[in-house]
């Protein structure tokens, strides 16, 4: 157990995912269990509550914190302040406080040519996204305002990089560094600081989008010059436990790219 004991944490889109192999495949999952080391109490959402269930039942069981599930889903046909806003609700009747809020989900249309994409398309990524991370962020905000915590936030090399079928998700996770140094500056009187990731992770989403769209894969995913793909928990989750310990408060509005490398920029 670590700093973060008796704190919790809200992790969007940490439902339990398996690889081919039986290791971890969700990144969301590898946060979790990256913070439950720590002692952090839990509140995670996803779409699939199954997947919510088993992610709960082993992380209570393997590290005896206590976790809340919460089956949440940001989209165009939503009321979306409203789906939000409850998940903000149970937290606090349940735990009384936010220290840490991770907008991790996202969801969207990959492999698709920005030709070929639909509007439709293009929500999705959207409102899972941006707009999820959006109204978290302001859901969270007068609580981590008391508890001077910390936002992690999720984009991708594909927005940094132009990756080739992924225009929406793009779009949406630049849209989301955009929100985030604009929270860096507006709430860093408050003690909060709010960072982003770009992870790159073997995942079984990312092993679905080998098997589904594999010229996309082969033009888009690249060995790092560290050697693999990175691994969900120790080498992204245990970053994101860093990033809001109080050794990394003076740092906001900054992007990490976890990628083996891959991430270098000019």
């Amino acid at each position: 157990m670590g700093f973060l004991q008796g704190k919790t944490a809200i992790i969007t889109g940490a439902g339990r995912a398996v690889l081919s192999d039986g290791r971890c495949g969700s990144i969301g999952y590898g946060i979790a269990t990256a913070y439950a080391k720590e002692g952090a109490n839990l509140v995670i959402t996803g779409r699939n509550e199954k997947k919510l269930e088993e992610a709960k039942e082993e992380l209570e069981r393997l590290y005896g914190i206590k976790v809340l599930i919460v089956q949440a889903d940001v989209n165009a046909g939503a009321d979306n302040e409203a789906v939000v806003q409850g998940v903000i609700d149970k937290t606090i009747a349940e735990f009384g406080s936010i220290d840490v809020l991770i907008n991790n989900a996202q969801a969207s249309a990959s492999g698709v040519s920005i030709a070929e994409h639909t509007t439709d398309n293009f929500n999705l990524a959207m409102y899972s996204g941006l707009y999820a991370a959006f109204y978290y962020m302001k859901a969270c905000y007068p609580h981590l305002v008391k508890s001077k915590g910390s936002v992690i936030n999720f984009a991708s090399g594909a927005g940094l990089f132009g990756n080739y079928g992924q225009c929406s998700y793009a779009a949406a996770k630049e849209g989301i560094r955009g929100l985030s140094r604009v929270a860096a500056t507006e709430w860093a009187k408050d003690g909060i600081n709010v960072n982003v990731v770009c992870p790159l992770a073997w995942t079984a989403q990312l092993e679905q989008f080998q098997k589904a769209y594999p010229e996309a894969y082969e033009a888009n995913v690249h060995t790092p010059p560290c050697g693999h793909l990175g691994d969900a928990e120790q080498e992204i989750g245990r970053v994101c436990v860093q990033l809001a310990s109080p050794d990394f408060k003076y740092m906001t509005g900054e992007t990490l790219t976890l990628e083996g490398g891959l991430g270098l920029r000019p």
